[in-house]
């Protein structure tokens, strides 16, 4: 599906990707507004930047087995969104991939995501809780920033990911879990303390 295919259809409401599609271009459903169902094909390996922005209306999606990642802005905005499930093939979370999905409430994370970008889920409004898996090992600026129901969060690295500076501003975490024993290594690590 090439770029831009379906850009500003306002009036499209669901559409099925047929087997044997193996990418999906930049901005291709961008500006969708009334878009609410979309069903990919697990032949899908490569989903652009901004694919899915400003698609108001969707409220789930399941990402294909094989795409290897989450490009910048590609859920930017969709306000309506409530879980995503991000596979194991998944090895980086793009810049504002999910920013503003203010009704998100679950995301599971897949075990090969090693990287979250710049203010990926900032303005999840909705996220009590998350869970980071033992292969991330870094965490850009604002990645969580202004989640302001997210109180939980559990870490399963032993070795503290890398973070930068105001990953969870704006939030109101009371709670990090950690491995056993692993207490002391995040209480000394830059700003994770």
């Amino acid at each position: 599906i090439r770029n831009y295919l379906f850009y500003g259809c306002e009036k499209l409401v669901s559409i099925t990707i047929p087997d044997g599609a193996t990418s999906i271009g930049n901005s291709a459903f961008n500006g969708c507004s009334s878009l609410t169902s979309i069903t990919i094909p697990n032949s899908v390996t490569s989903i652009g930047n901004s694919v899915f922005y400003q698609c108001g209306s969707l409220a789930s999606i399941t990402m294909p087995d094989g795409v290897t990642k989450i490009e910048q802005y590609s859920f930017y905005y969709c306000s309506k969104l409530t879980s995503i499930t991000i596979p194991d093939s998944v090895t980086s979370i793009g810049a504002y991939a999910f920013y503003y999905c203010r009704k998100l409430t679950n995301i599971t994370m897949g075990n090969g995501v090693t990287s979250i970008d710049v203010g990926a889920f900032r303005n999840c409004d909705s996220l009590t809780s998350i869970t980071i898996p033992n292969s991330v090992t870094s965490i850009s600026t604002n990645a969580f920033y202004d989640c302001r129901s997210l109180t939980s969060i559990t870490i399963l690295a032993t070795t503290p990911p890398s973070i930068q500076s105001s990953v969870f501003s704006g939030s109101k975490i009371n709670k990090i879990i950690v491995p056993a024993g692993c207490g002391d290594a995040y209480k000394s690590a830059t700003n994770w303390s």
